[in-house]
């Protein structure tokens, strides 16, 4: 299925998970679209000073890859750096949160998968 980018629907959301500011998500495929194996599979674009707030992954994992920009993540209460080309993997019950420590906007694929 090939999907052109003005086909995809753009969503802003303030304060996501208790985080601060507006986190700008580009739905790249939808969960139907994935047939049930993935719930979201987006482009996350934050803004400097904003963040993702901590929330935890139960029967699923999430997976955030930066394009661009610059941040922290909480890596189930660990806090790491994070940059172009970094990867970060959630879920079994692990949380985490991301924030842009940056001067531009932090750009990732953030992509959750079923367990079952």
């Amino acid at each position: 299925m090939f999907k052109n980018h003005a086909e995809m629907t753009r969503v802003v959301r303030e304060k996501m998970r208790g985080g601060i500011g507006e986190v700008q998500m580009l739905e790249i495929f939808s969960a139907h679209e994935m047939r049930g194996k993935c719930r979201l599979f987006n482009e996350i674009t934050l803004e400097p000073g904003c963040s993702i707030g901590t929330h935890p992954h139960d029967e699923e994992e999430e997976i955030y890859y930066v394009i661009s920009g610059n941040g922290t993540v909480d890596d189930n209460g660990v806090l790491r750096d994070i940059g172009p080309g970094d990867a970060l993997i959630t879920g079994g019950g692990e949380s985490h949160s991301i924030t842009n420590t940056g001067t531009k906007p932090l750009v990732f694929v953030a992509a959750i998968l079923l367990f079952n």
